[in-house]
């Protein structure tokens, strides 16, 4: 009798530690014109290893691959009484994006991405109206 054992492909995961992946954050964010990032407002910027299960509920993901959530009230629905309040928060999910990642160039274009999409949700661009700009 012959026993063979599976082979299990899995894609590369580029590991990084996460003060790289905060360097290519705050990377993400120089980059954005000045107006821009003049405009964001009350925001904090996370770093976490992956999402939770409310996370992905929240985002409807449905066993898709999360990568980063913006938690907070954007800028086109905050009125006159918004103020003396807790940041707002994106998250990038670490551990999703190096899985994803072919190497770390990759990974930072990922990271970008991420974080120029999590910040047009800070000023009120939908999923909806980022997938009709092509954003996706």
């Amino acid at each position: 009798m012959t026993f063979c054992t599976p082979t299990v492909y899995t894609r590369p995961v580029h590991e990084v530690s996460v003060d790289v992946l905060e360097e290519m954050v705050q990377r993400a964010l120089d980059g954005l014109p000045e107006p821009l990032r003049g405009r964001i407002d009350n925001l904090a910027i996370l770093v976490e290893d992956s999402a939770s299960p409310q996370d992905n509920a929240r985002a409807g993901t449905r066993g898709g691959t999360l990568l980063g959530v913006y938690r907070g009230i954007p800028l086109t629905a905050r009125g006159s009484g918004y103020g003396m309040t807790m940041p707002d928060r994106i998250v990038i999910f670490q551990r999703p994006l190096e899985r994803l990642a072919r190497d770390e160039k990759h990974l930072e274009e990922l990271v970008r991405h991420t974080v120029l999409h999590e910040i047009a949700h800070h000023f009120g661009i939908s999923d909806a109206r980022l997938r009709e700009l092509g954003a996706y």
